[in-house]
């Protein structure tokens, strides 16, 4: 357990020698896993005032299911599209190292204190962006972090657009309570 929280914490510290580590690491896919969970149920808590509890549960199965969608757009981009000579990764890689990429994501449980919702979860975002950039450029082996950031960023524009074409199919987002 104490390696766990351990890389959780050099994760957030943006430690390269962490991402080089999962990456590597086949066994810490349920490590990765159980980040996104944790840094999910952080943000129900964080913001429990506007989802409530049932806002935990979508936020855990929404944070599962955008970190498989996001590492795959990105295992697609950083390898086929924009590869750098030495790229070589494999899906796994990409969900291990993205995974970890979410522990800045704990301190969104800060948000339930009345007034500071708003801060700590744009500090979060911008933590787990460039810890996500950081995961990229180690997982995709690039010597270019600029490349890492436009991998990051056309992931970005197509999940968006994945997200938009399925809530239009399903007719459109959902109105508020």
């Amino acid at each position: 357990m104490s390696d766990f929280k351990d890389r959780i914490i050099r994760a957030a510290k943006l430690d390269v020698n962490l991402y080089e580590e999962v990456e590597a690491d086949k066994g810490a896919l349920g490590q990765a896993t159980w980040v996104v969970i944790l840094s999910s149920i952080a943000a129900g808590i964080g913001s429990i005032g506007i989802g409530g509890p049932t806002g935990i549960l979508m936020a855990i199965v929404t944070a599962l299911i955008g970190w498989y969608v996001w590492a795959f757009l990105t295992y697609f981009i950083g390898t086929k599209l924009l590869p750098e000579p030495q790229t070589k990764a494999d899906y796994g890689e990409l969900l291990r190292t993205i995974g970890f990429s979410s522990s800045p994501g704990l301190i969104r449980i800060l948000g339930i204190i009345p007034g500071l919702r708003a801060l700590v979860f744009m500090v979060a975002s911008i933590w787990m962006l460039v810890a996500m950039v950081i995961a990229v450029r180690q997982a995709l082996d690039y010597t270019s972090t600029l490349r890492a950031v436009g991998v990051c960023l056309i992931g970005w524009i197509v999940q968006i657009l994945i997200i938009w074409l399925v809530l239009s199919a399903f007719g459109g987002f959902p109105k508020p309570i």
